[in-house]
């Protein structure tokens, strides 16, 4: 996959979901059973999920999944921190505040994720199995099974999408026009105009 497109977040210009459309969205993707946002404090969701758009720049192996305590939480965290510097990826992640497993800081770090991770998410992931690529480790416990991988919810409209991507999108890297990501763009400005 090409270099990341880089996002930033201001309470202006993100469309936010609810608490329960991310944690569906999370669920959804890595197979696993959160049951609200704070349960992303850990970081390893966050580390699958890059590990999921470019594979080769996150260890998964070390990527500690049942960890329950503060220290391995960091542990997660600076992965994910490394596969950020590795990328260009140009957001401050503060671990600090993010491991003390609080509402609303997972709240926000987990609203840019979301935008970051549709953006620069090419759908080319069909044949990863969440489940297998953690060792069937992580989760939380649920009383029903988890669900299949569900697509994202639908977004809300933005005010413009020509604002939007002019003030949420910055990218880095040379390969900037690259017809894949042309295409995934017009098809997610299409179905913006539909709703």
């Amino acid at each position: 996959m090409a270099m990341p497109i880089n996002v930033t977040s201001t309470s202006n210009n993100m469309d936010t979901l609810s608490r329960n459309e991310l944690i569906e969205f999370v669920n959804g993707c890595l197979e696993l059973n959160y049951t609200k946002v704070e349960n992303m404090c850990t970081g390893a969701a966050y580390c699958q999920m890059i590990h999921m758009l470019w594979p080769n720049k996150l260890p998964l192996k070390k990527v500690k999944f049942d960890a329950k305590l503060e220290h391995a939480y960091i542990d997660n965290w600076k992965l994910l921190q490394d596969s950020f510097k590795k990328l260009h990826i140009e957001k401050d992640v503060p671990i600090q505040r993010l491991v003390k497993g609080r509402f609303q800081d997972n709240f926000e770090f987990l609203q840019w994720f979301y935008k970051f991770f549709t953006i620069n998410d090419s759908g080319d992931h069909d044949s990863y199995d969440p489940k297998a690529q953690r060792g069937g480790a992580g989760g939380i416990a649920a009383a029903r099974s988890p669900a299949k991988r569900a697509p994202a919810p639908a977004k809300k409209a933005a005010p413009s999408a020509a604002a939007a991507a002019s003030n949420n999108v910055k990218r880095s890297g040379s390969n900037t026009n690259s017809n894949a990501e042309v295409k995934r763009l017009q098809a997610e400005l299409h179905e913006m105009t539909l709703t």
